[in-house]
């Protein structure tokens, strides 16, 4: 089990008393933002490696038109992923094994801090 699973279980448990019909869908969203921050994060991170670097890989527009088609590609994973067969059995293992409890508040804060991350060093280079 990854921890993107166990952040998946946190949120998911977080709204599951509160939002009961929503709890998935609101759980799948967010490890989608969270993964597509990560994404950028790392994404403005190599793009200024490559820019100090005098490296020539892919132009600015191509580098974002591939960021949106592999987030694209994250949901329809997540979604796949975390709406079927593959979420009852990850369940049934969460339930066996004692998991942290995460705050819910530093849990939306996690994709905020990659996006302001992302924006910082964006702007450094």
């Amino acid at each position: 089990m990854s921890i993107f699973d166990s952040l998946f279980f946190s949120v998911f448990k977080h709204y599951k008393d509160a939002k009961s019909k929503k709890a998935n869908q609101i759980a799948t969203i967010y490890i989608s933002i969270l993964q597509c921050a990560l994404l950028l994060v790392l994404g403005v991170f190599f793009a200024g490696f490559f820019n100090q670097m005098n490296m020539d890989t892919m132009s600015q527009d191509k580098a974002w038109t591939l960021f949106i088609m592999v987030s694209v590609f994250i949901f329809f994973k997540n979604w796949m992923q975390y709406a079927g067969r593959k979420r009852k059995v990850l369940n049934a293992k969460m339930l066996k094994t004692k998991s942290q409890n995460y705050s819910i508040f530093l849990l939306w804060l996690l994709p905020v801090a990659c996006v302001l991350l992302a924006a910082i060093i964006w702007q450094a280079v």
